[in-house]
């Protein structure tokens, strides 16, 4: 008797301490609140702060006034912005193809089993990821240097010209060769995780069906990569109208070529902390983050509708 009363107190007791005690949303909510925080002070507040300074203007007389959307207007019709846009639009168009063929390259030799030393080939690729992108620039920079580089050394060796890298129709050229060094192997590493994740019932069954390693690669492997190859796409989307690094660096060793608004990214910092418009640079960057999601839909809404054909 005693221990059936002392079960349902202790049932009680329990019960009780269920109703007081924190329930389990709210235990989450505490475990996630530090991210919470941080991704408000670090990223909310400064885009909310940000779009506060693009509504006004700074004038010699009067000081800070409201201007309206008077900033978007003129970084509408702001050649050198709008210029700086399509240079970056090219360069995704050209770059990006490149670097994912390569990394999709990559990740199949990979995941083969007939490459020797595999793990040495799929670190070697992923080493530059590891290098910052600052190192990386100032590293090709030095072999683009037209006076000093490891390529003008070469070619003086041999009696020919320097070549010029970073002159006018070869400057974006180079530095998408920068940004393909750095990027391959990251890509490389997604696609090769997802090929990875690949069941082998499939390769298998493959096999028996008498399929070969080219087949199989096109009917197994390119089919379940491509949420994968547009993960990628859509980062590289991000990351080519982001361009900053890379001519930023490179501007001293092409100051005629790489001006202050080779890239949008670069033109908003110049505006902001060469020429202190900074209500100005708000709106350019406001600007450039809507050209972002806008590319990055249409990039997403193609990809679909291929899929559902």
């Amino acid at each position: 008797m005693s221990n059936t009363a002392t079960a349902a107190t202790a049932a009680s007791a329990s019960r009780k301490s269920r109703r007081t005690g924190p329930s389990h949303a709210n235990s989450g909510y505490l475990f996630v609140l530090p991210f919470l925080l941080v991704f408000l002070a670090m990223l909310v507040l400064p885009l909310v702060y940000a779009a506060y300074l693009s509504l006004f203007r700074e004038q010699l007389i009067g000081g800070t006034v409201f201007a309206g959307l008077e900033n978007y207007t003129r970084a509408l019709s702001d050649d050198r912005l709008i210029e700086g846009v399509l240079r970056v639009a090219r360069f995704f168009l050209i770059q990006v193809p490149i670097m994912l063929l390569l990394s999709l390259a990559a990740a199949l030799a990979i995941d083969s089993g007939l490459l020797r030393f595999a793990k040495t080939f799929r670190l070697g690729i992923f080493v530059p990821y590891a290098v910052p992108a600052v190192v990386a620039t100032l590293m090709w920079g030095y072999l683009y240097g037209p006076d000093f580089g490891l390529f003008a050394q070469i070619a003086d060796k041999l009696g020919l010209g320097a070549p010029q890298f970073l002159s006018e129709g070869h400057a974006l050229a180079s530095i998408a060769n920068i940004v393909t060094w750095e990027f391959v192997g990251y890509n490389m590493i997604i696609l090769y995780a997802a090929l990875r994740a690949v069941p082998h019932d499939l390769y298998e069954a493959a096999a028996v069906d008498g399929a070969g390693a080219w087949r199989t690669a096109w009917s197994i492997k390119l089919p379940a990569l491509r949420p994968a190859l547009l993960l990628c796409l859509i980062f590289s989307v991000i990351g080519s109208f982001q361009l900053f690094s890379e001519p930023k660096l490179l501007q001293p060793l092409a100051p005629n070529v790489i001006d202050s608004s080779y890239t949008p990214n670069l033109y908003a910092y110049s505006l902001a902390f060469t020429g202190q418009e900074v209500n100005y640079a708000a709106a350019v960057s406001f600007l450039l983050g809507l050209v972002i999601v806008v590319a990055s839909y249409t990039v997403l809404l193609v990809s679909n509708r291929r899929s559902r054909a």
